[in-house]
């Protein structure tokens, strides 16, 4: 790991601080570098930090399972059979841009207040882009590759297992990656929004409450969980596909 690039941010933290002790911090709005650390670590203490965490991840996976799940498997299919993109282009297009909190209210209507609402939204959110990577990625496998299939009369599924999917892994891992920040990111947003669960409401509390240790606390705790998620995406996709080229050079 490359610690140098742990410069910039430590000497922003560090000048704060020393702002901090200098001027003092009289706001409702700014805390200190020490304030903030002292708020982390009683919210850590005392569990409600990493209960809300659990919220926050539980329904960022759970979106992230569903969504793109589905993603992949629709992808799957509109990638193998060009009439039926083409049939579905139109629905797709027309449906991908609305803004996952636009349909905060709807989905508001058919589940109410809690997981169930969070993880559903979440999984309107990432269906998509699994879905539109995924098709491109199977659309865009080498022709010869589905003709041996054919050649070799496999099945559509065993097609699928033994040659659609080891050749779009990559970047089918691409699309879950990008699909698992934005999992965490509409997750946030919408307990903020209306869902009083997780870090996002956590934050709104802190917010409401003219506590900016407390909310600055929560956000930097979001970012680490972010950086975390991301990093142990990256070690996955890693092993993953080591373990699918000594598969491929051990045959």
């Amino acid at each position: 790991m490359n610690w140098r690039g742990a410069i910039l941010p430590v000497s922003l933290i560090a000048a704060a601080q020393l702002t901090a002790w200098t001027r003092g911090v009289e706001s409702d709005a700014l805390a200190s570098p020490g304030q903030i650390s002292l708020a982390a670590l009683r919210a850590l203490a005392d569990g409600s930090l990493l209960t809300a965490t659990i919220e926050t991840l539980a329904a960022a996976l759970a979106g992230l399972a569903l969504g793109g799940g589905i993603g992949v498997l629709f992808g799957i299919f509109l990638g193998l059979w060009p009439l039926l993109n083409r049939l579905m282009v139109v629905s797709i297009e027309l449906v991908r841009p609305v803004p996952s909190v636009a349909i905060i209210p709807l989905f508001m209507l058919v589940f109410g207040l809690g997981f169930r609402l969070e993880i559903a939204v979440v999984a309107f959110s990432v269906l998509w882009t699994v879905l539109v990577l995924t098709r491109s990625a199977v659309a865009n496998i080498e022709p010869r590759l589905i003709e041996v299939a054919c050649v070799l009369g496999l099945s559509p599924i065993q097609t699928i297992w033994k040659i659609v999917l080891p050749s779009a892994l990559p970047r089918i891992f691409v699309a879950l990656r990008l699909a698992a920040t934005v999992s965490l990111i509409v997750a946030v947003t919408v307990e903020v929004a209306v869902n009083p669960l997780g870090l996002g409401y956590g934050m709104q509390i802190a917010q409401q409450a003219l506590r900016p240790e407390i909310m600055f606390a929560y956000l930097i705790w979001l970012i680490l969980v972010g950086w975390t998620f991301n990093f142990v995406l990256l070690r996955l996709e890693g092993g993953v596909l080591r373990r699918l080229n000594y598969t491929r050079n051990t045959r």
